[in-house]
């Protein structure tokens, strides 16, 4: 299989990719830089190099792919009308699978209820053009998949990574609002099985939750990643106001607790995974993130 990767020097899409490669499918990766591509040829994954402003050097090539999985998240004002553009574009492509990778943040605050992808959709204005790509998506002709990732841990530690770099630089892991809330959580390893099943799946149209069973509070969560870091399980809240002006709207989405289900994953594509918790493996977690930190 030709598979095609956005983003596959980025957090979820550099996993994606690898582990496309580690079984034995031929890998494309999208990358900015060539500094970025030579990262991706180490794992047997072929850079080109490319920006999704200019599809017309890259798209030709993601036509000729089996398989076209965007991944890709550009956190510039842009960010909302490439990825629209990016997904619409490989959805419009002949021939093939695309996965679009969406995220459980399109629930909205599910209020200690458990949602699954049968919930309707209510989502918040601030991921509103998430859910219009979904839909733009899934009524293309070709054939689509959707995966919903939730917070995503491991490695440089995406989201959680504040917790562990606060813990280090301030001795105390700081957490935005009460600390109550539930995150619906995956780490990326896991995460990246899931894209890979759905890739060598002949299924169509469905949509999967991507979701470990990390149910710890934010609290707890950032009080291990503290404990970890050497900072005696310290925690800080920052007050939602006071995140509004570093994060913006995204804030609000820190402060949600959120319950959702993979177990349409695990039906379909038989997926389990298979990390600790976030808690649970706090100190490896840790490791990983200083490494990636260059600590």
């Amino acid at each position: 299989m030709r598979a095609f990767v956005t983003g596959a020097s980025g957090f979820i899409g550099s996993a994606v990719a690898g582990a496309l490669a580690r079984a034995g499918h031929e890998v494309l990766g999208l990358v900015r830089t060539a500094s970025k591509g030579r990262a991706l040829a180490v794992q047997g994954i072929e850079p080109l190099v490319g920006d999704m402003a200019q599809p017309d050097g890259w798209s030709a090539r993601a036509a000729k792919c089996d398989v076209r999985i965007h991944c890709a998240a550009e956190y510039t004002a842009r960010y909302r009308e490439l990825d629209r553009a990016t997904a619409q574009l490989l959805a419009g492509l002949t021939g093939g699978l695309l996965i679009y990778t969406s995220g459980v943040w399109i629930y909205g605050d599910t209020g200690g209820k458990t949602v699954d992808e049968a919930t309707p959709l209510t989502p918040p204005p601030f991921v509103v053009p998430r859910a219009e790509v979904e839909a733009l998506v899934l009524g293309a002709k070709g054939r689509v998949l959707i995966v919903r990732p939730g917070c995503v841990y491991g490695g440089a530690g995406s989201l959680t990574a504040p917790w562990f770099e606060s813990a280090t630089k301030e001795r105390a892991a700081r957490f935005v609002g009460t600390g109550r809330q539930r995150w619906a959580m995956v780490h990326v390893d896991d995460l990246a099985e899931l894209y890979l099943r759905a890739a060598e799946s002949k299924l169509q149209g469905e949509v999967f939750n991507a979701i470990d069973a990390s149910r710890a509070t934010v609290l707890e969560c950032a009080s291990a990643a503290s404990s970890a870091a050497g900072a005696g399980g310290k925690t800080a809240s920052t007050p939602l106001e006071d995140a509004r002006k570093v994060y913006g709207p995204m804030a609000d989405c820190l402060c949600w607790d959120q319950q959702v289900s993979s177990a349409k994953a695990a039906r379909l594509l038989g997926w389990r995974p298979r990390q600790r918790t976030f808690v649970e493996q706090a100190e490896t977690l840790f490791r990983a993130w200083q490494a990636n930190a260059g600590g």
